[in-house]
């Protein structure tokens, strides 16, 4: 009989498609048209799909990788697999190389592919490389190179009119193998990112998930029938619990970015995207905030001076009057409350149409969100609220949300989850102290597939070790600080440690002349800053100057406003204090190249990955360390710019 306190994802599925079988659930749209799909018809559907496996041949336990954009067969597929008692092994479509995909289809023991139409040519490339698949499971019908199919290949529509059949004749064995589905039993295989090292698979039970939606209702919630519009890819994890889990349960819908025909093309589709699904909530990362913050910048720009001032003062009188959120307004700030009120009407009102009207807030996650993107959002009445958790913890770990929020702060820790702060040795310490953030609660991972030693080097006597460095709010022990990541952390020559996170964080968004950053110092004589230009920013920089931005003298300059722009942290300047003059960095690289998914610089979901950078500047930085390189004006700096 099963544990009703311990329910599966398949409990929870029927659970929430019972109790909400009419209200909209997938949103998606189709030749030009907005197609919804409600919560009855989901489940139907992912019972058609999982007694099509079964009559392929599936069995509980198996394995079945999934390769597609974010859309509604994603979910259906994925929930069918379920129901038939699979683990699925959810695949970025961001990965670079063949070799990356093979690695995991491989590791993972898939014997099963899904896959969409656009995605299906990189499965047909790798699949003499991988001979123990049975059958690669293709979504789409009249994509041209699905017209005919290769041996091995079914469509998915194939597959849920054998599942009609087998549901007609034996029905009975299907809702056998579901009900047999365990608490325990594995649901997905996730991959690391591979931001610090090689990849390894995250077990996720069904336990696991369940879990963490309860856990993360206990610090935010949406309102019934709330629209999501789903921008961050699927094969993530935090996809799965904030949006699909989280908006079944609450009884509200998601929708997804219109499918371009490469990835640059489905991003352009964002903002027509949120004007015609007007939703209530956005999942976020710092990528997209500062993407968002500059479009409204230079629309609000666009309507000329005049407004830009207006603007510009608006946003100054919200951001001091809501001060650090959780301390709004005050006996002091009275006056500023009726200007914020016009303001919002004259002016923020508009800037919220653009997001479709309706908009509530975002959860941001993924990285660290800098203060200033929280504070500016907020300002304009769309919070932007800073959560944290990785894929280990499935993933939320804690959240701000609408009337508790810090920023600065990671949010509340998520309830029932037990969480604490520990130095090297691994002892307790006092909140305010800084150490590595360790937790235990039903949403730990089972472990690392085929990987004992790394799953006993995290989990130790039930408790995570997260890796990432924070402290416990001391006036307020609900909220939690991260402040970086361990195997992050700088070491200079004399030993001392510290994140280079925070700076890199808010360095490209102070200034327009830097579009990413990156410190490093491994106990060197002193750190050293890697810069993303600007350049556009900068060309018109030196244009002002009046000089040519293509000369000697225009590449000089471009390269001495970033300087300078680096030099506002240090003592005297508008952002010092914030970090120590001892640890911004001495000498500049300037990056030839931006970082990118593509490149592998960035993981899917727009986080730096540093050992990449790292290895791809190695020269640069080595140079760097030379008198020569040290020297801001150098050749390869100005051949760079």
């Amino acid at each position: 009989m099963a544990d009703k306190t311990r329910p599966t994802i398949i409990d929870f599925v029927e659970k929430y498609t019972h109790q909400y079988p009419d209200h909209v659930y997938l949103r998606e749209k189709v030749d030009g048209v907005w197609r919804e799909i409600t919560q009855e018809q989901t489940r139907e559907t992912a019972y058609r799909i999982g007694a099509g496996l079964m009559a392929l041949g599936m069995e509980k336990g198996d394995k079945i990788a999934l390769l597609s954009e974010s859309r509604s067969m994603w979910i259906l597929s994925e929930l069918g697999a379920m129901y038939a008692g699979a683990t699925d092994v959810p695949l970025s479509v961001n990965l670079g190389s063949a070799a990356d995909l093979i690695f995991r289809i491989h590791h993972s023991d898939s014997k099963w592919i899904l896959v969409s139409a656009n995605h299906l040519p990189r499965i047909r490339e790798i699949m003499p490389e991988c001979p123990d698949v049975k059958k690669v499971i293709v979504f789409d019908d009249t994509a041209f190179f699905v017209d005919s199919l290769h041996e091995g290949e079914i469509r998915i529509s194939e597959v849920m009119k054998m599942g009609d059949e087998f549901l007609a004749k034996d029905r009975q064995a299907f809702v056998d193998r579901f009900n047999s589905i365990g608490p325990d039993d594995y649901a997905n295989i996730s991959y690391t990112s591979g931001t610090t090292a090689d990849p390894k698979g995250i077990l996720l039970t069904h336990r696991n998930y369940t879990a963490n939606v309860a856990q993360g209702s206990s610090v935010i919630s949406v309102e019934e029938n709330s629209v999501m519009l789903i921008i961050l890819p699927l094969d993530h994890c935090f996809a799965h619990v904030a949006g699909m889990y989280t908006m079944m349960s609450y009884g509200g819908s998601i929708a997804f970015v219109p499918i371009g025909k490469n990835a640059l093309a489905t991003l352009k589709n964002i903002p027509t995207a949120i004007k015609e699904t007007r939703p209530h909530v956005m999942l976020s990362v710092p990528a997209l905030a500062r993407n968002f913050k500059k479009n409204i910048e230079s629309g609000i720009k666009a309507k000329g001076p005049t407004v830009e001032k207006l603007f510009n003062f608006a946003v100054k009188n919200a951001i001091t009057y809501n001060k650090e959120y959780y301390n709004r307004g005050g006996f002091l700030y009275w006056w500023r409350k009726p200007l914020m009120w016009i303001f919002d009407k004259l002016i923020f009102k508009a800037v919220r149409e653009s997001f479709g009207g309706r908009m509530k807030f975002f959860v941001g996650g993924g990285a660290l969100l800098d203060i200033e993107l929280q504070r500016f959002f907020c300002a304009v009445g769309m919070p932007m609220f800073q959560g944290y958790g990785l894929t280990e913890a499935t993933p939320i770990i804690c959240a701000n949300s609408s009337g508790h929020a810090i920023f600065g702060s990671s949010g509340r820790i998520v309830r029932p989850m037990d969480c604490k702060i520990c130095d090297d040795q691994g002892n307790e310490v006092p909140h305010g102290t800084k150490g590595e953030i360790v937790i235990r609660g039903e949403n730990v991972m089972a472990g690392y597939w085929k990987n004992p030693t790394a799953t006993a080097d995290t989990i130790i006597d039930g408790w995570l070790h997260t890796g990432d460095m924070g402290y416990i709010c001391p006036w307020d022990p609900e909220f939690l600080y991260v402040v970086g990541r361990f195997k992050s952390l700088l070491i200079s020559a004399d030993g001392e440690k510290y994140s280079p996170e925070g700076f890199e964080d808010s360095l490209p968004e102070v200034s327009k002349y830097v579009e990413a950053a990156v410190l490093h110092n491994n106990q060197n004589p002193y750190t050293i800053a890697l810069i993303v230009p600007a350049k556009d920013a900068l060309a018109e920089y030196a244009k002002q100057q009046g000089l040519d931005p293509a000369s000697r003298e225009g590449k000089e300059a471009m390269l001495l406003k970033i300087q300078s722009e680096i030099d506002s942290y240090k003592t005297g300047g508008p952002h010092a204090a914030l970090y120590p003059d001892r640890w911004l960095p001495t000498a500049v690289v300037i990056c030839d190249e931006g970082f990118t998914i593509a490149n592998g610089m960035l993981n899917s979901t727009m986080k730096m990955v540093r050992r990449k950078v790292e290895e791809h500047y190695a020269d640069r930085m080595a140079y760097a360390y030379t008198a020569e390189g040290k020297n801001l004006l150098n050749e390869k700096n100005i051949e760079s710019i």
